[in-house]
């Protein structure tokens, strides 16, 4: 079997696995929706004037940042931690597939998954609220997804490897993503929030990431929406996540 097929095998897999898990679907799919719901109905009528744009439309770039990280960074370390513990990734690693089909087969769901909540949160914003499609800036949204999935995805490795059990994996991951989404300006309108903390934000890859959708998303933005100095600030993280995975990554449970 050759290396594109080995991928698509595991991607596969790993597509049935994730829609067949209703905790995981609830939380990736329904929970961004709901909270796009919420925000947008609330405060959708307001105008955030230092931006110059709906609040609905600021809310639609910050919850499509809550769903691929989700997909990416939250799903990929629970899901890594929930199979070294309970020994089956030990076991893939003495069968024939790659290590890098693995891997790959698993990028390639969480960025499927992302590029479907991408379509969902828009769809709803534009029928609901009226927030445009930014169909200008399509091909930098696509490369955006990409870089994002790309660094999230290895910043998941690399926090499973900091997750001592599977009971642990919910508590810590929820505690490693929540305070960004609120500090990055994700939830809470960036211009409610200090120059200060936002800077502080800045530091991660969250609010960096949600910066580059909200651009893609502002219809007052001028030029095909790339920002390449955040986008290689993005793909720093994932490369810096995947050499701490390379390095201290573990197969074996660390306990039993």
């Amino acid at each position: 079997m050759s290396g594109l097929a080995l991928v698509l095998h595991q991607f596969r897999y790993e597509q049935k696995v994730f829609w067949r898990s209703p905790a995981t679907v609830f939380f990736t799919v329904m929970f961004p929706v709901i909270f796009l719901l919420i925000f947008s109905s609330l405060f959708g009528d307001e105008r955030i004037d230092e931006l110059g744009i709906e609040t609905a439309t600021y809310y639609v770039p910050g919850i499509i940042t809550l769903a691929v990280v989700s997909a990416t960074l939250v799903n990929v370390a629970m899901r890594m931690v929930e199979m070294r513990e309970s020994g089956r990734l030990k076991r893939m690693r003495g069968t024939p597939l790659p290590t890098w089909a693995y891997v790959g087969g698993r990028v390639g769901n969480a960025f499927v998954v992302s590029l479907l909540m991408v379509v969902i949160v828009t769809a709803l914003g534009n029928v609901l609220y009226g927030v445009p499609v930014p169909t200008a800036t399509i091909p930098a949204l696509l490369v955006t997804l990409v870089v994002g999935t790309f660094a999230f995805c290895s910043l998941g490795l690399a926090l499973s490897i900091a997750i001592p059990s599977e009971d642990a994996a919910a508590p810590i991951t929820n505690f490693t993503v929540l305070p960004l989404y609120f500090l990055s300006g994700v939830f809470v309108p960036e211009t409610e929030i200090p120059d200060g903390v936002l800077t502080f934000a800045s530091v991660f890859p969250i609010r960096p990431f949600f910066e580059l959708l909200l651009t893609v998303y502002d219809p007052l933005a001028a030029g095909a929406g790339f920002d390449w100095g955040r986008l290689a600030f993005v793909a720093a993280w994932g490369m810096a996540g995947a050499l701490i995975t390379m390095r201290w990554f573990r197969w074996a449970p660390r306990h039993g």
